[in-house]
């Protein structure tokens, strides 16, 4: 006899990635929809969460409360909607996939504290190839921080016109890995004028936003005479979809803590 499919909530469900999480969990036969969540007053809720991401009919409306037993509960909102969520996963004891970026040093606090009582994997980018990236960053910055000519590094990404936060959350992810590596304790924000002689201690974030882009990050290590640029490029929505996915499976039944993309993909094991 097959196990009974994990009951999902998607938090934001109306939004680029929710609509595609949606998609996807209403085609696995491991997994059920069991809620759709956006703010109160969005257009879509009382919708069809099965319309409203293209699939077709399936039975659950866009709420704006979880009023259904859920098993994970997956969040793409925004920082404001993660506030909420969070709370009523730590009440209900909901382990909580956290995708979510921008959030403040008192949203992070609140997460943090939540991840006491609660699963939580927290992740600025639920993608496989990012996040095997991210390792071979960590890698790259190790074995670099013993150049004796000195190493600058630069993050270049690259995101859809419609994103609000920037540098985005990933690209802020690859400078803290590659300050712990390197030790830079400079993070500077794009450059104009005449900033001068460049420092050894810093890490340079630019941050595009053009058309449909759905992710591109590029961490460049410049040396003198030789330059090393690791890039991993997003096609779909699809690759983050099916990170969130798979981090819900990992927590299904899992003690409370905060756990990372690094722990789900079992890079570390």
């Amino acid at each position: 006899m097959s196990d009974p499919p994990i009951k999902i909530a998607v938090n934001g469900a109306a939004g680029r990635m929710g609509r595609q999480i949606t998609a996807l969990t209403l085609q696995d036969e491991e997994l059920q929809l069991a809620a759709a969540l956006e703010f109160v007053n969005h257009p879509d809720l009382g919708n069809d969460a099965g319309l409203v991401c293209g699939h077709g009919p399936c039975g659950v409306t866009i709420e704006s409360v979880l009023e259904h037993r859920v098993d994970v509960v997956i969040d793409f909102s925004t920082p404001e909607g993660v506030e909420s969520i969070v709370g009523t996963c730590e009440d209900r004891r909901i382990p909580l996939v956290l995708a979510t970026t921008g959030l403040s040093k008192d949203q992070r606090s609140v997460v943090d504290t939540a991840a006491q009582s609660i699963p939580i994997v927290m992740a600025p980018n639920m993608s496989l190839a990012v996040n095997l990236v991210m390792k071979l960053v960590a890698d790259a910055a190790s074995v670099l921080s013993h150049n004796t000519a000195g190493v600058d590094v630069e993050i270049i990404e690259r995101h859809h016109r419609f994103k609000e936060d920037a540098p985005s959350g990933t690209a802020l992810q690859f400078g803290k890995i590659v300050a712990e590596n390197m030790g830079q304790t400079q993070h500077v924000h794009g450059r104009e004028g005449r900033p001068g002689l460049r420092p050894q201690n810093q890490i340079g974030y630019h941050a595009l936003r053009t058309g449909d882009n759905v992710g591109e990050h590029t961490i460049v290590f410049g040396m003198m005479g030789e330059t090393i640029d690791l890039t991993v490029r997003g096609h779909t929505r699809d690759s983050y979809a099916y990170g969130a996915l798979q981090a819900a499976r990992f927590l299904y039944g899992r003690g409370a803590g905060m756990y990372s993309m690094t722990d789900v993909l079992g890079f570390d094991s």
